[in-house]
């Protein structure tokens, strides 16, 4: 799996008033990242967004799949980022509104360093 430059430019071009965006390379695709926070992926040739239980509602209500992947092992495994609807790709004020919606979900994320340190608690 490559990363869309293109796509990834265009997210950081429609979102040049919100602030500057970054990526990494992230499994095949890419992590973008607004001002150092992680909002959207770019995998499979799509853009999807961060999401979490207070923004579930509004990703329901377009029916915006949520981001999986089939491990080598079959196992299915889930990531808390749902699709971009399809006007994000040529509409910059919708790409900023549903990228608005996944940085608030970045900023109620735990820090990283406390995720590790819940999940190393939590096994003993």
């Amino acid at each position: 799996m490559s990363i869309d430059a293109g796509l990834a430019d265009w997210v950081a071009e429609a979102m040049a008033p919100v602030g500057t965006v970054t990526r990494k390379r992230l499994f095949g695709g890419a992590a973008l990242y607004c001002d150092g926070l992680t909002f959207a992926i770019i995998a499979f040739d799509a853009l999807w967004f961060k999401a979490d239980a207070q923004s579930a509602a509004a990703w329901d209500a377009i029916d915006a799949p949520l981001f999986t992947v089939t491990r080598d092992n079959g196992r299915v495994q889930s990531l808390p980022y749902r699709r971009a609807p399809d006007d994000v790709y040529d509409d910059p004020e919708a790409l900023r509104d549903w990228a608005m919606l996944a940085l608030e979900a970045a900023r109620r994320a735990p820090p990283r360093l406390a995720r590790r340190r819940s999940k190393r608690a939590a096994r003993g």
